[in-house]
Order: structure tokens, then sequence, then C-alpha cells
């Protein structure tokens, strides 16, 4: 499925619309995967996501820290946390174990948004991922993708 969205307020609001397809798994965290160029839109996405589900704190990229874990703070949420990580300060999979990733993926009650997988996608390929793409437009326009 795709989507092309004009403006910051459907940006928001497509956030918003897949943020309410979310429901954690039995076995495994909830694994949402953003791909795009710089300044595409992840971390705006992910700070709508965050604020639809409740989320109070401001959401900020993680580029330096590589991750950012948030409580969910209403019951507009069904996670008990979001966790932020972005990858693209990392070269290949294993850079992930030092944030504990295995172990945050066995806890359901997790909802992860990645951005930047392909740099980390062979510690992926064991875990089921919703994958968003987001490609700026000559327009300025985003389009998502959604797999």
């Amino acid at each position: 499925m795709q989507r092309i969205i004009h403006t910051l307020t459907e940006f928001e609001e497509e956030a918003a619309r897949f943020s309410h397809s979310l429901a954690p798994t039995v076995k495994w965290a909830t694994l949402i995967t953003l791909s795009g160029e710089l300044g595409a839109g992840k971390t705006a996405f992910t700070k709508a996501v965050a604020r639809t589900l409740g989320v109070t704190e401001t959401v900020n990229s993680p580029t330096f820290v590589l991750e950012k874990i948030y409580k969910f703070g209403s019951a507009n949420s069904e996670f008990e946390r979001l966790i932020h990580i972005d990858a693209y300060r990392l070269e290949k999979g294993s850079d992930l174990a030092s944030l504990g990733f295995d172990e945050i993926m066995q806890e359901p009650e997790n909802l992860i948004l990645l951005e930047w997988p392909e740099k980390v996608a062979d510690a992926l390929v064991k875990f089921t991922a919703k994958t968003i793409s987001i490609e700026v437009l000559p327009d300025n326009a985003r389009k998502l993708v959604y797999g």
C-alpha cells in the first residue's frame, strides 16, 4: 500500500491512522522499520506515532545516542514502551547488541521504531517487521510505502 502526503497535517494524520492499526504480538515486540533519505520524515513519523499513542515526553531523534525509550502515558496504547532507534551511525547488525536489541525484541509490550534498517539488516532477518519507506517527491510531498 502507498499513500501520497502533501502537508505536515496530512503526514501527522497518516501516522495517527497507522498507529491505530498496531497491537502487541504474542511472542515478540512490534518492530516498525522506517527507511528514507535524510530529512524524509522518519523522526517526524515517529513523533506523530508517539503523540497518538500517548507519549507525553518530547520525542527527538536518537541519532547521537542511538536509542531513546519512552513510556506510554495513556490508555491510547496497548504497548508499555516506545523504543526509538536510529541506526544511521551503525555499520552492521551486531552493533545493535550494545542496545540490548535481542532482549527488547523478546518483550511483546514494546513498540520499536527503527530508522535506517538497511544499516543493520542482518540483525533483523529473524524478526518480522512492518516496513515503511518514505520518499521525498519533487513537489516536497512524501510518498509512504507500507510493506
